[in-house]
């Protein structure tokens, strides 16, 4: 299903460590930008923020809660060197020999190899990418709000609006959005880090843009001619878009989303609620030559105490590559085949 995966992470690899020796050698941005920095013009006058833009980062969504608001220098340059280590050994012994398996042997998840998590904390050194509430953490959700993680194996009620996971193997409908090729685990909206395939490439015309995922290749469409929102009937799995320029700062209002998609979907909350009231508020706007401040604002008082804001600093990148989930998805076929399989082994064994 994924091509190309080691001329990918090698060429990132070397990417994040040229970023890590810089970070070493000159003091973290702050998410204000480059001072008398002006950002290049498309042809329409308006800030050009096309391109590729990379948006790893170690950074957490949510402030560890012991500790502060920004770490030092020091720490970030420990969490980026241990980063770096782990992509080095990529959890795989020393001695190939151990590395074999029997047939039928369980292979298991991915390892670090295959992970491309980044290696670098945010360049203002926040401990989260959540800025507001002020303690760096989700706010707290209304009683009553379904909440489904990773893992889960207990009969929940479908649909299932996980990204990653599932409740069960009787059917695809058990299986999370992103396993059946519907979704991106970390496409927006809003954009939220996590495993790989970690990019975005902006298309700009005087009235579109164009946000493709790499993850997945989905992308939206967003209209930023003033024309209203399609109707409230109407609703889609990655909501209706609508976009307008306040001065250098590209604004996308978001809302429509279909009820068989979460709340909001990470590793860390799980799938909580659905999207049928939620409203996101995305924000772009380039502070430097290679920066992209990426700011959202979440407000769901269907499934949220209050709204919520991260700020994400993306980075200049170089190519999106391919994702070929939609072709025979075969990771969901054999999950199914597997089961079956079991199934009938259990069966012709006088098992239930």
């Amino acid at each position: 299903m994924r091509r190309d995966r080691t001329t990918r992470l090698r060429k990132r690899s070397i990417s994040a460590l040229a970023g890590l020796v810089f970070l070493a050698a000159a003091p973290a941005l702050v998410a204000q930008g480059t001072p008398d920095w002006t950002p290049p013009r498309a042809a329409d006058g308006k800030p050009d923020i096309s391109g590729v833009w990379d948006f790893r980062t170690l950074t957490p969504l949510q402030r560890p809660e012991d500790q502060e608001a920004t770490i030092d220098e020091a720490r970030a340059g420990e969490i980026e060197a241990a980063a770096v280590e782990r992509a080095r050994v990529a959890d795989l012994p020393s001695d190939p020999e151990e590395r074999r398996l029997e047939a039928g042997g369980e292979v298991g998840g991915y390892n670090n190899f295959w992970f491309d998590r980044g290696a670098r904390v945010v360049e203002d050194l926040r401990t989260s990418l959540i800025i507001d509430p002020p303690d760096g953490r989700l706010p707290e959700i209304l009683p009553g709000v379904k909440r489904q993680t990773r893992g889960d194996d207990l009969p929940l009620d479908r649909p299932v609006r996980l990204r990653v996971g599932g409740i069960g193997l009787d059917s695809y409908e058990d299986r999370g959005l992103a396993e059946r090729c519907i979704l991106g685990f970390n496409v927006g909206p809003p954009i939220t880090p996590g495993g790989y395939n970690q990019n975005i490439q902006i298309f700009q015309s005087a009235n579109h843009v164009a946000i493709l995922n790499e993850m997945v290749h989905d992308t939206r469409i967003v209209p930023l001619d003033g024309r209203p929102h399609l109707p409230d009937s109407v609703r889609q799995w990655m909501g209706d878009s609508r976009g307008r320029w306040e001065g250098d700062t590209l604004i996308v209002e978001t809302k429509n989303f279909s009820d068989l998609v979460s709340s909001f979907s990470s590793s860390v909350a799980g799938s909580l609620g659905n999207a049928y009231e939620m409203h996101v508020t995305e924000r772009f706007r380039r502070i430097d030559e290679t920066t992209l401040m990426y700011e959202y604002t979440v407000n769901d008082p269907a499934t949220f105490t209050r709204p919520f804001t991260a700020r994400l600093l993306m980075k200049k990148g170089e190519a999106l590559y391919e994702y070929a989930c939609h072709e025979g998805n075969y990771g969901l076929y054999n999950i199914l085949s597997g089961a079956r399989a079991e199934e009938a082994e259990a069966v012709a064994s006088g098992g239930d």
